[in-house]
């Protein structure tokens, strides 16, 4: 669970990032589950956004892909998810 400090510090980092995955009609399955966990095992850090088109809305998804990657939850803003996972062996940010 990340603190308030530690979510801010990782919305600072996370705003300049660009959204790596897109969530549209198909929804949240196993494998982009799978992609997502890797790919915060390489980044720490992802923005993930929902399309217009997902038919469910964005604090279901946020909380799907969290749970299934077993990731925090840093932000919800508009149409965008920001994930944060420790990387057990690519190390990258050190949190206040």
């Amino acid at each position: 669970m990340l603190t308030g400090k530690q979510k801010r510090f990782l919305r600072s980092k996370a705003h300049h990032l660009n959204p790596i995955f897109q969530v549209g009609k198909g929804g949240v399955n196993e494998n982009m589950i799978k992609q997502i966990a890797d790919a915060l095992e390489a980044r720490e850090l992802l923005k993930i956004s929902v399309l217009q088109n997902c038919e469910d809305d964005r604090d279901t998804v946020a909380e799907e892909l969290s749970k299934g990657a077993r990731a925090d939850l840093v932000q919800i803003i508009g149409n965008t998810i920001v994930l944060y996972k420790e990387s057990r062996e690519n190390k990258q940010l050190q949190l206040p």
